[in-house]
């Protein structure tokens, strides 16, 4: 593929009649890309939005993402036409494209030191806008996954107004939002046609930042249909990275992990609005705790996957709720095994995943006996040990080649501090970036 030399950032338009926004990128002027967001009708009002507001969100909208088209050569100029950023917010932007591509990095073997460059132009700071009409509600992002309907449960269980939230439509966010008897709304995203052609004709390719897009976009339903808060659903084990490349630590979760979070809000107070936060419920639990939270709500079990399989762009979705190979499958039957009997985890899973040894390689990785924990998001190796233990208690699963591998590991000398590790791992941490204006907001609801 030719290389080119500027990625721009060509423009952005919104269209309120259609509910249509466009974002346009190039490359060297050469390349066009068009990103097309389409927003649900119903809910949607746009009279009474300051609209100097809306710009804002939606020119942060449109430079999270440039980041998909971006990587396709990663050029060493970046043109901002849209719009102009301070200092401040160029370090933003520098700080989000590097370590949210730092995966991308990793496996393209790309040495990114010093590659991202949005500059400053802006000759003053902008100033605050406050929104005078607070609408007292929640919007959640769900994305299919156990933890969001365990956020979905803990909020409704404090009696918070909350609306579901979703990128595209699948029949088991459908599943979920009807068991949750919680209105949904969707916004469809379509990629330009343009980056999946030089895809194919051999463009860089790999992980993007995409829950940074996720919030952002999150941002403008708030701003589009009355939201005060936006609640993610972010455990604590994203902030742990997988492995060092040339003196950087890279995180597959990086756009999910507390610093990104703490630099999220600080944005969109200063450059967006301080009328909107966006918080992670789950920050301070462990990505056990919360699957010990799920098994306690049954009637969520046959609609909820973790499996990358079923959120594809562009390949056909299996038939199969899990694949039973990957990484996220293999971490997702250890942590529901530690608070499940055998019975409800084939039924959940199809099949008993401890029963394969061809998994045993990657259960090592995740317990963190060998490599370096995989590009997934997945817990912390002492959260797999914690959920092994646990299961192995139970007993129903003892004799599998996947638990008896992990009890036959002395090196690890796991048995004695059983009970200290599965305590450390079950015990909320007081590290989270939830506001005092939040946390009265929950308590007044309780």
């Amino acid at each position: 593929m030719k290389q080119y030399e500027t990625f721009i950032f060509e423009s952005y338009v919104f269209d309120p009649k259609k509910g249509e926004i466009l974002l346009n990128y190039s490359l060297d002027g050469d390349i066009d890309f068009t990103e097309t967001i389409t927003l649900q009708k119903e809910g949607l009002f746009t009279e009474g939005i300051d609209p100097e507001l809306l710009d804002r969100a939606l020119f942060a909208l449109h430079l999270i993402g440039g980041v998909s088209y971006y990587k396709t050569c990663c050029p060493k100029n970046i043109k901002i036409k849209s719009g102009k950023l301070t200092e401040e917010q160029a370090k933003f932007w520098n700080t989000v494209y590097t370590k949210g591509l730092g995966e991308f990095f990793y496996k393209n073997d790309l040495d990114f030191e010093g590659l991202i460059n949005f500059s400053s132009d802006a000759t003053e700071e902008p100033k605050s806008i406050e929104i005078e009409e607070l609408h007292n509600r929640v919007l959640v992002p769900v994305g299919g996954g156990k933890d969001s309907i365990v956020t979905i449960e803990l909020l409704k269980d404090m009696g918070v107004d909350c609306v579901l939230f979703r990128i595209g439509k699948h029949k088991l966010i459908d599943a979920t939002a009807k068991e949750a008897k919680l209105p949904l709304i969707n916004v469809e995203r379509k990629l330009s046609p343009e980056l999946l052609r030089l895809n194919e004709e051999g463009a860089l390719n790999g992980h993007v930042p995409i829950s940074a897009y996720l919030s952002f976009l999150s941002m403008i339903t708030s701003l589009l249909y009355g939201f005060d808060y936006i609640v993610l659903s972010c455990e604590r084990s994203a902030n742990e990275g997988n492995v060092e490349y040339k003196g950087h630590k890279i995180n597959h979760q990086w756009s999910k992990s507390l610093e990104f979070e703490r630099m999220l809000q600080k944005y969109i107070s200063s450059y967006i609005t301080p009328s909107i936060e966006c918080v992670s419920l789950l920050r301070p639990m462990s990505e056990l705790n919360i699957a010990q939270i799920f098994s306690t709500h049954p009637k969520y079990f046959p609609h909820m996957t973790s499996c990358n399989a079923n959120w594809r762009i562009t390949d056909e979705k299996p038939k199969e709720k899990w694949c039973g190979h990957c990484p996220k499958c293999a971490f997702a039957f250890s942590q529901l095994a530690a608070f499940l009997p055998k019975d409800q985890l084939l039924k959940i899973f199809g099949k008993n995943l401890f029963e394969d040894e061809s998994l045993i390689p990657l259960y090592k990785q995740l317990l963190g006996l060998e490599g370096f924990k995989p590009f997934e998001c997945v817990g912390t190796p002492e959260e797999t040990t914690a959920a092994m233990l646990l299961a192995a208690v139970s007993g129903d699963l003892i004799e599998t080649p996947v638990m008896q591998m992990f009890l036959a590991d002395k090196a690890v000398n796991l048995v004695d501090d059983a009970e200290k590790i599965v305590q450390d791992v079950l015990t909320p941490t007081e590290d989270h970036a939830m506001s005092e204006k939040f946390l009265m907001y929950l308590d007044g609801n309780k």
